[in-house]
């Protein structure tokens, strides 16, 4: 891996986001749809507020139904500290945070905070092994929306059932 690529060169610029507004309970239909391991958060003026990842998000929602219906993403991601990286840090830097503050995912935004892309280790990995493949936004606008566009639980598209 060329330690003088950027964060920009190996981000997801389109992973599926969420709102820090929305349920726990829709957040973990996100990741189950989706198939990320994390799912970032947004405020409403587009910036990033966290990270959730799918193992503490499981746990969240193993709670009762009726506890669990009420709870939004902001309760569980508003307890964590929000690190972030810009499109230009170098990847040793985003590589140094991720080790420093044991994440596997980084948020990239912009300057104001907006969010714009995710790194994951799952990037780094495929990179140095030479399997990255840049993901092309969906649109021209900043991180893809949760819905609609959501493909198929991974059991049913899997089985090549497709709801529609």
């Amino acid at each position: 891996m060329d330690e003088r690529l950027s964060v920009g060169a190996l981000m997801d610029e389109a992973p599926y986001s969420i709102s820090e507004d929305e349920t726990l309970l829709m957040a973990w239909e996100v990741v189950e749809r989706s198939g990320q391991r994390h799912l970032p958060v947004v405020r409403p003026d587009g910036c990033c507020a966290g990270v959730l990842d799918r193992a503490e998000l499981a746990v969240a929602c193993a709670a009762a139904a009726t506890t669990l219906s009420p709870r939004r993403v902001r309760d569980l991601v508003h307890s964590h500290r929000t690190v972030t990286v810009h499109p230009e840090d170098s990847l040793l830097r985003a590589a140094a945070v991720m080790t420093q503050e044991h994440l596997d995912a980084l948020p990239v935004t912009e300057l104001h905070g907006r969010l714009v892309g995710l790194l994951t280790a799952r990037d780094y990995v495929a990179s140095a092994a030479g399997l990255h493949r840049r993901v092309k936004p969906a649109s021209s606008g900043p991180a893809r929306a949760t819905l609609p566009g959501l493909p198929p639980r991974r059991a049913e598209r899997d089985h090549g059932i497709v709801i529609p």
